[in-house]
């Protein structure tokens, strides 16, 4: 957490491009929330919901979630939700089934592994579902932190494994906290299915959010959509994609 005490004290630098004012200069937000779209990764992974993110992950974006996540720069955490919850409403803007207008949304964040939230210190992606919900409901749009996941087992780092090892690796790696799913739905007559979207900060295979939607679905839950801040770009080689 160093580097968030050092943003109270110091004066800040944009995580993006380095400029002194802010944490996020316009510029760099401008890049954050550059089209909130359909980003599915090709091919996708059997059982992905549709997949929406923010922009890229390049540049000032790929900087300032890394600031984040790595870097305990927790001061973007907001700036990083403004990009979900753009996300969300552009998503239940689009007229697929499952994000109707005026239906609760659920924001279930993937999991962190035990270990690498005590090294960071804090959990990036569900301060980012937090925060993403909170800004839904000020515009209006009815939203909730779901933390239905947990870590089902260990897993190995993901960095440098293609798509088939990161399905294997992820095989059964979460499960849903019991009773979590049950204390959510609604209850009562006239009260309407919540819309269940899964959040994490970047997609690469989406092999991820796949495994995270699976685990839903066995306890009854179905994700309608997975949502991330960016997507890696992707490249085919010698008959097999891989992150640039």
């Amino acid at each position: 957490m160093r580097a968030a005490l050092l943003d109270l004290i110091l004066p800040p630098r944009c995580a993006g491009c380095g400029a002194p004012g802010a944490v996020a200069c316009p510029t760099c937000t401008a890049e954050l929330l550059r089209e909130p779209s359909r980003r599915p990764p090709d091919p996708p992974p059997a059982g992905l919901p549709d997949c929406w993110s923010a922009t890229t992950y390049d540049g000032a974006a790929r900087r300032m979630i890394l600031a984040c996540k790595e870097r305990g720069r927790t001061a973007l955490v907001p700036v990083l939700a403004a990009s979900v919850s753009a996300c969300v409403a552009a998503w239940a803007a689009d007229g697929r089934p499952g994000g109707g207008e005026g239906r609760e949304v659920w924001l279930v964040p993937v999991p962190s592994a035990r270990a690498a939230s005590r090294r960071r210190g804090h959990d990036p992606v569900r301060a980012v579902a937090a925060a993403a919900a909170r800004e839904l409901c000020r515009r209006g749009r009815p939203a909730v932190l779901a933390p239905l996941l947990r870590q089902g087992r260990r897993v190995a780092d993901q960095a440098g494994l293609g798509s088939a090892e990161r399905a294997a690796n992820l095989s059964g790696a979460f499960a849903v906290v019991p009773g979590a799913a049950e204390r959510l739905r609604p209850h009562g007559r006239g009260r309407r299915a919540a819309a269940v979207v899964v959040v994490d900060d970047v997609v690469t295979t989406g092999t991820t959010l796949a495994e995270a939607a699976r685990a839903l679905r066995t306890a009854g839950v179905e994700a309608s959509a997975a949502v991330t801040v960016a997507a890696t770009r992707r490249r085919r080689r010698n008959g097999e994609y891989h992150r640039r």
